[in-house]
């Protein structure tokens, strides 16, 4: 059972989706629930099946007093760093709230202030806590929908499945086709001994 404060304060979760990934955006949601939310299936993201997240999503934002949800695409991930481009998102998907926020609850170790609110670091805090899940859950959702948009125009790399994460049929798109506008330039998009030329 996930617990839904930590604080006595006005509450957001905020998390990260695509971190990992070689292609496509980084995604940060920020969600501020009601303090007696029900909703019962709601935990980490990366626990639930892709129809509970889907599923949940409506649900989330329909309850929520107010969320966000903010892309950083892969030129900007390239320029600041993946870390900086997460943090990045989610101070943009915080900024989207219509209802400010108290305190701050991240998902991860890392955060920088956002106009001075307090905030609070938890490792695997979308295991945890209520509004951290239901970030996770949007920001999941919402980058796997923009992942299966952006397959249409480039079938061969998989996204609509991978949705961008090194998998085994991405890189071995990657090394017969090449990187694509989408790829993350700064990542290694293939282990060296794909890279190797053996001529």
């Amino acid at each position: 059972m996930l617990s839904v404060q930590l604080t006595n304060f006005v509450e957001a979760g905020t998390d990260e989706a695509g971190r990992g990934c070689l292609a496509g955006p980084v995604t940060a949601a920020a969600v501020i629930l009601p303090p007696d939310v029900v909703l019962p299936l709601l935990n980490d993201s990366k626990k639930l099946t892709e129809k509970q997240r889907d599923n949940l999503r409506p649900l989330i934002e329909q309850q929520a007093l107010a969320f966000g949800v903010a892309h950083v695409f892969q030129d900007e991930i390239d320029q600041i760093n993946i870390l900086k481009a997460s943090i990045k998102a989610m101070h943009l998907a915080l900024e989207q709230l219509q209802k400010t926020p108290e305190y701050i609850l991240v998902d991860g170790n890392k955060f920088s202030s956002f106009k001075g609110i307090p905030h609070q670091c938890i490792v695997k805090g979308d295991g945890k806590f209520q509004n951290i899940a239901a970030a996770s859950v949007l920001a999941k959702t919402h980058r796997d929908d923009y992942m299966k948009k952006i397959s249409a125009e480039f079938p061969a790399y998989g996204w609509e499945k991978n949705k961008g994460y090194p998998t085994s049929t991405h890189r071995a798109a990657i090394q017969k086709l090449g990187s694509t506008s989408h790829h993350r330039k700064s990542f290694q998009l293939l282990p060296r001994q794909l890279e190797m030329d053996f001529d």
